[in-house]
This record gives C-alpha cells, sequence and structure tokens, in this order.
C-alpha cells in the first residue's frame, strides 16, 4: 500500500479506515479509527498465531511472513474494549511498519482508505477516561460522514508498551556537544518533543517548540521579528515530526522553502513513518535530511552534518 498520488506540500493524507466494536451490556457500539497509509505494510486475514508465554494479554501471538516474524497486537485488549461474540467474523490484520519495527494490528473490520487534509484534523483535546481510550492515545480527530467522528490511534504507543521504543540520548559524542544559537522543533507528541528538544540541549542549542507547522510558522515569524535578516544566521536547524494536525510537515517545509526569509534555514524530518518513499517526499519538501524516530546516533550525527554545511555556506 502506499499513497504515492499525494502531493508534497498538499496537507493530505491517507488513512486506513478500520472498525472496533465495542459490547456494552445489551449494546455494540461501533468505533472509528485509521492510520497513515504510510505505516501500512499490507492487510491480511488473521493467521495462524503462535501463542507467546509471559507477553502482555493484548499481544495474541507471533507469524511469519516471508521469513520475517511479526508480533500480533489485538487493538481491543489494548484499548480496554469488551469484544462480541462475532466481532472476529471480518477480522484482519494490518501489517505496520513504523520505527522501523514491523507489527501486525488485529482489527474487527477494514473499511476503506479515506484522503483527509491535516488543517480537519483536530488534537484530541476533548478525549477522557470516560471515553475508554487515554487522549495520549490518539493523535487527532476528524469528522466525516454522517456527524461520525473518526480517532487517529497513535500506534507508536503500543510499540512503547511492548518494550520495542526505548530511545536513548544520554550519550553525546563531545566534537557533536558544541554547538550554539537556536533550533526549532516540532511535534504534537509532548514526549517525542521532549525527547528531541532534550537532544539538542545536549547539543548546545537553545530550543524553541511548536506543537504543528501552523505554530512552526507563526514562531518563525516572531523570530524574524526579533532578529530580522540575521535569523538565518542564528537559527541553525529546524526538526519537523511529519504527522501534525492542522499542518503536517512536508506543507510546513514547503511553506518554509517558499519564503525568502526562511528559505536557507536548514530543516531535518524526524518521524516514525520509515518508508523510502517518505524519504523522498521529504526530500521533495526541501528537507536536508529524514531521520526515523529515535535513533541517537543517526540523530546526532546528521544534525551535526547539516548544521555544520549551513554554516559553511
Amino acid at each position: 500500500m502506499d499513497d504515492k498520488s499525494l502531493k508534497v506540500g498538499s496537507n493530505e493524507m491517507e488513512l486506513v479506515d478500520f472498525r472496533i466494536f465495542k459490547q456494552e451490556k445489551d449494546k455494540v457500539y461501533e468505533g472509528i479509527y485509521g492510520i497513515n497509509v504510510s505505516k501500512v505494510r499490507e492487510i491480511i486475514r488473521v493467521p495462524k498465531l503462535t501463542e507467546l508465554p509471559s507477553t502482555p494479554e493484548f499481544i495474541e501471538g507471533i507469524f511469519d511472513l516471508r521469513e520475517v516474524v511479526i508480533p500480533v497486537v489485538n487493538l481491543a485488549k489494548w484499548m480496554g474494549v469488551t469484544e462480541p461474540e462475532d466481532a472476529r467474523k471480518n477480522a484482519r490484520v494490518i501489517i505496520t511498519e513504523f520505527n522501523n519495527v514491523l507489527i501486525g494490528f488485529i482489527v474487527h473490520e477494514a473499511k476503506r482508505i479515506r484522503r483527509i487534509s491535516w488543517s480537519d484534523i483536530e488534537p484530541a483535546t476533548f478525549m477522557n477516561s470516560s471515553s475508554g481510550l487515554e487522549a495520549n492515545k490518539i493523535t487527532g480527530v476528524t469528522k466525516i460522514e454522517g456527524d461520525n467522528v473518526l480517532l487517529i490511534l497513535d500506534l507508536e504507543s503500543v510499540v512503547q508498551d511492548l518494550g520495542l521504543y526505548e530511545p536513548e540520548t544520554d550519550t553525546v559524542p563531545e566534537e557533536i556537544a558544541a554547538f550554539s544559537g537556536l533550533a526549532m522543533v516540532l511535534d504534537d507528541s509532548a514526549t517525542a518533543r521532549k525527547i528531541v528538544k532534550e537532544a539538542l540541549i545536549k547539543m548546545g542549542f537553545h530550543v524553541v517548540e511548536a506543537v504543528d507547522g501552523q505554530e512552526g510558522i507563526r514562531k518563525l515569524n516572531e523570530l524574524y521579528e526579533t532578529y530580522g535578516d540575521a535569523l538565518v544566521d542564528n537559527l541553525k536547524i529546524i526538526v519537523s515530526d511529519v504527522e501534525m494536525p492542522q499542518m503536517d510537515g512536508f506543507h510546513f517545509a514547503a511553506s518554509v522553502k517558499e519564503d525568502e526569509r526562511f528559505k536557507e534555514i536548514p530543516i531535518v524530518f524526524n518521524s516514525s513513518i520509515s518508508d523510502h518513499f517518505s524519504e523522498g517526499r521529504g526530500e521533495e519538501a526541501g528537507g536536508e535530511a529524514y531521520l526515523v524516530k529515535f535513533q541517537a546516533s543517526s540523530f546526532y550525527d546528521e544534525v551535526s552534518r547539516v548544521v555544520r554545511a549551513h554554516m559553511k555556506k
């Protein structure tokens, strides 16, 4: 699966729309969810699984997919949802790849592909414990037909729950921890933003934060009011996520590179999407590098390389 028809800077994404059914007393409720197509390898029927001892209940087991062993997570169990008796009759496994990890997710139905503008996706600020799913497990919400709401799940948090994603930022090579000036980090995830901010501080930068592309543009304009044309010499690098509500990282980068005031400021993408196509889209949008969250050695090396190249201009 891919989203190669999407144009860089269009501020659009494609989602796999899938459903999770919830049993509450004598009623069944349909939950509508989505995941970025860029993270989806394929969708298959539920295979025969080998159970693993001493693993969380939501891990159904593992199976071999073309000589690759893949863990499979029951999303309903992970979400704390009580499944109806017939929930598995149309079940599918969505095989995903992000943060360089392959993992399968059992869903009750896989419905369709939706193309949605990031500007129509809102942060999940309304979520609370009564909804059955914590807000930190939702990256955004958007309205669809019939006044229904589609929730975009943060499946990366499953990887964290499994202990497969443990970012390390402690060790910084001495020659890299010698920078100065400003750096900007854009990410809608407070956790991811904190990790990147701490890494940049260890490299010697003062960090300006933004939660999405719109705020990133606003912060750039504020910095320009302070520094004027000298901003290009003071803001040494921008590190941006790709998937963000309101304005995604590719659209943000394209906007920055079209602005004469900011176009020389280097941009590095730092994303959980680990396919080569997204790397190409990052380059097309004007990024100097594309990194997968969060590999410390690659982060320090690439940020250092990009900043040094910028300083030589």
